[in-house]
Formats: C-alpha cells, sequence, structure tokens
C-alpha cells in the first residue's frame, strides 16, 4: 500500500458505505462498552449494524436482546447473524420467524463453527441445515429479507481450494444471496484478485470486504491464524517493540487501517464493512479520515414520540 494514501482519493466525490459488526456482550460492563461504542458509532448514519450470534442457549439469546434493543432504542437497522450450527431446521425457522417478527429485516446466514471448536471436523445436525447455502434458501423461503453471507479472499480454512470456495459461493448467490462479507484481510492485493475471481464467475453481488483495526496485534494475528488469513510482514514490523505502548498503538492502528481502506478506495471500492471488537474509537477515526461525519438526527437514541 502506498505511503501516500492519505492524500485526497480520485474518487472521492463519490459517496462511501460503512457498515459495524458487533457482538453480544456477555457482562454489565461489556454491556456498557458495547452501547458506549453503538452510540459513538450510530452518527456516522451506516448502512446497517451486523450482531454475531453462537448456536443455542445464551450466546443466541444476547443476540436476540441486542439486536431487540437496537430495533426498540436506536434508528439503525440491525443485521442479525444466523447459523446453521447445533439446531434443526424447524428451530432455525422459528428464529427467522422470530427476528421478521420483532422488525429484523436484514439476516447475515453462515455456516457457523464446529460445535467442538475452531479446527474440528465440522458435522451437520442430522435435522439441520447443512450448509450456508441451504440456510439462504430457508431464509429467502421464510419472508423477505435481504441476506449477506460471508466470502474468504485466502478460502475458508476448510475449504480444498479457492475454486471450491468460489464453488460455495456460488451456490449460496444462487439460492438468493444479495450481499457477501468478506474474511478480513491486510494485503489488499489478495481481496482485489478474489474480485476478478468472483467476477470471472459472473458473480455479480456486492463483494463488500471485511476490516480489521488492529490494536492488539497478538490478538489479531491469533485471529488471523484462526479464520485462514495471512498476516504479512510489514504489519508486524509497524507494530514491533509497543506490546507496552498502548498509546502508540492505537495511534499507528488507527494509520494502518486509514491506509489500507484509503488504499481500497483509491481502487474503486465504496463499500467497508469494519469488525469493531465492540471498540468504536478507531473505527471512528477511520471514517472520519474517509469523510464521513455525525449526521443530524442519526445519533443512537429515537427522538421522543
Amino acid at each position: 500500500m502506498s505511503p501516500t494514501a492519505f492524500r485526497p482519493s480520485r474518487h472521492a466525490t463519490r459517496p462511501i458505505r460503512v457498515s459495524f459488526e458487533f457482538f453480544p456482550p456477555k457482562s454489565e460492563e461489556m454491556e456498557k462498552t458495547l452501547w458506549s461504542s453503538i452510540e459513538r458509532l450510530a452518527p456516522l448514519n451506516p448502512s446497517f449494524v451486523s450482531v454475531t450470534y453462537g448456536a443455542g442457549g445464551s450466546t443466541r439469546e444476547r443476540t436476540h436482546r441486542t439486536v431487540e434493543r437496537i430495533l426498540a432504542e436506536t434508528a439503525l437497522k440491525p443485521a442479525a447473524h444466523l447459523t446453521c450450527v447445533a439446531a434443526t431446521r424447524e428451530e432455525v425457522d422459528e428464529v427467522v420467524r422470530s427476528y421478521g417478527e420483532t422488525g429484523v429485516r436484514h439476516i447475515v446466514a453462515l455456516r457457523g463453527d464446529p460445535v467442538a471448536g475452531i479446527g474440528t471436523a465440522y458435522e451437520a445436525h442430522p435435522g439441520g441445515y447443512s450448509q450456508t447455502s441451504d440456510l439462504v434458501a430457508g431464509i429467502k423461503r421464510a419472508g423477505d429479507f435481504e441476506v449477506s453471507v460471508s466470502a474468504y479472499p485466502e478460502k475458508h480454512p476448510e475449504a480444498p481450494s479457492l475454486e471450491a470456495d468460489l464453488d460455495a459461493l456460488q451456490k449460496k448467490v444462487d439460492a438468493g444471496a444479495d450481499r457477501a462479507i468478506t474474511q478480513f484481510f491486510f494485503d489488499n492485493d489478495v481481496y482485489l484478485r478474489y474480485l476478478d475471481k468472483v467476477h470471472a464467475r459472473g458473480i455479480g453481488i456486492p463483494i463488500v470486504p471485511g476490516i480489521l483495526p488492529v490494536l492488539n496485534f497478538r490478538q489479531a494475528r491469533n485471529f488471523a491464524e484462526r479464520a485462514g488469513a495471512s498476516v504479512p510482514d510489514w504489519l508486524g514490523a509497524r507494530f514491533e517493540g509497543l506490546e507496552n505502548d498502548p498509546e502508540t498503538r492505537k495511534l499507528i492502528a488507527a494509520a494502518v487501517a486509514a491506509e489500507q481502506v484509503f488504499d481500497l478506495v483509491d481502487r474503486g471500492v465504496r463499500d467497508f464493512h469494519f469488525y469493531t471488537m465492540n471498540r468504536a474509537d478507531l473505527v471512528y477515526a477511520v471514517c472520519h479520515l474517509l469523510g464521513l461525519r455525525p449526521q443530524a438526527g442519526q445519533g443512537a437514541e429515537r427522538a421522543a414520540a
């Protein structure tokens, strides 16, 4: 990526659209952090905000509560994650119906991680949806939902090849997917080469780049290892020696993320999905550099009726 990426983009007159991903909180303290982040980012008028989802039990319920609160207390458009894991088709269909009754009109459909954890073999529930394309088709049958799916510029870790992974994406599109959001990546050429392959297949849905601002390099590297995403040597060099210097790390993290998105903007990309990790500061700073500003009347809280 060019060190001159902070110069105004030649595409600057075209609008940039952003969306944000959050995860449901596990404690009262995490709840406060999440809602502080939502209140900070909501005035930027994102296209939507997604809320991650775990199969079964408390994680699923936390997702529902978070989505319901976003609908009740904000003007944001939530996109609820949904997976195939550990549930029958009837149970998943009931979740879809419940979302529809709540007012959700956008679902992020994912296969989900194996019940035994990442790195173990995935086994579909005997009475459930076996793969994401089946889930997409089920959601579309259930109602008028917008459906986003995942895409993997460096292929899904379990896919035997990138071509096989593109076959899976094609099935999701054929089932009715409206958009794909990519796994995070740090080398923009990887994403752009992937777009070339997607377009060569005739796949026409938007492939929105997923951006992960790196505040904690060690944590991000661990995420990348599990997700099958490569970490360039230059990225590690940017954070070298800053393990005990959080303030400088934050400055470097904002610069690195901004550099990445400015380079993508210069290469024609207009939509970005930010993995916020429930933290607003870095994402807000990058959006500010992209020219996004708080919109009047777009705060997190709804105006009183």
